[in-house]
């Protein structure tokens, strides 16, 4: 039997650089690549050569739609008969994976292949931006069996775990791991074999935000107003300008209050937010608006 894996991630995520560490995951063992560029200048197929599999290219559209749908299963028709171990396929970054396992498990027209998943690279840097104008972004994260964050070395530690709340609201249960230059530890493989994990409910997803001692209570009703909206409640004690406050904020409700008797936890506050709603995204708005505030997510 040959094991296919699938390779999507929007424009720029990283997979052309991912799919050189992902051969090396499969020593001794027979190993074929097939790339999947939307324009015709064969750019990727360029940089993929030289490592050892056999190599084809399909280009000038996605691989997923009915102008190249045909012309893919062709491609992996004739692959199938070399009998590789291991079928490596890099999608178009323009390339909406929702029907690949149907498309892939048809067993009369494709005997000897497991589809083993789709691995979906996320763009830490770009994500908030890609994600809230790209339909396919989204529908590719719908289709991923595992995700990786990539390029967390050009953000910081706090708009990770942001963007690893929305990923993790779009698609729960499956595991997401967060990697820079397209590294991957091979044993994350194993979570494509694994059932999904069951996840929590959307009115229980949270973030717990610490907030700098001196930033002032006007600024930090500023801050929790541009994303109290997305949430369904914010809530903690906070030290500012040497006095505790209480934050209770419910919805786009947002009260900030002096506090006099005791505080537990001082300086940390809980956010409850639906999956459905854009609150890791509106809360990085507010990080970048109000630097002053100091605030960081654990």
């Amino acid at each position: 039997m040959s094991r296919l894996y699938l390779v999507t991630g929007f424009l720029g995520a990283g997979k052309t650089t991912f799919l050189k560490r992902l051969v090396h995951c499969f020593p001794g063992q027979r190993t074929a690549l097939i790339v999947n560029e939307y324009g015709r200048e064969g750019v990727d197929g360029a940089l993929l050569s030289g490592l050892g599999a056999s190599l084809t290219e399909i280009d000038n559209g996605s691989i997923f739609c009915s102008c190249r749908l045909e012309q893919f299963e062709e491609v992996l028709c004739s692959t199938l008969s070399e009998k590789p171990d291991v079928i490596l396929v890099e999608a178009s970054g323009l390339s909406d994976p929702t029907g690949a396992d149907r498309i892939l498990g048809q067993r009369e027209k494709f005997p000897g292949l497991t589809y083993a998943g789709a691995v979906c690279l996320v763009d830490a840097a770009r994500f908030h931006s890609v994600y809230a104008s790209s339909g396919v972004c989204r529908r590719q994260l719908a289709a991923a069996d595992l995700i990786l964050i990539n390029k967390t070395d050009l953000v910081s530690p706090e708009q990770v775990a942001l963007v690893r709340a929305e990923v993790e609201a779009h698609r729960p249960g499956r595991p997401v791991h967060e990697t820079s230059f397209g590294m991957l530890d091979p044993a994350w493989l194993s979570g494509l074999d694994a059932p999904p994990v069951a996840a929590p409910s959307a009115s229980r997803r949270r973030l717990t935000l610490t907030v700098g001692q001196d930033c002032s209570p006007a600024s930090l009703e500023r801050f929790l107003s541009v994303f109290a909206r997305d949430t369904r409640r914010i809530r903690g004690f906070v030290p500012l300008s040497g006095e505790m406050y209480l934050a209770d904020c419910v919805g786009p409700q947002v009260r900030l209050e002096p506090w006099q008797g005791e505080a537990l936890n001082p300086g940390r506050l809980t956010v409850l937010f639906d999956g459905v709603l854009p609150a890791p995204k509106s809360l990085w708005a507010a990080m970048t608006w109000y630097p002053e505030c100091h605030v960081a997510v654990e």
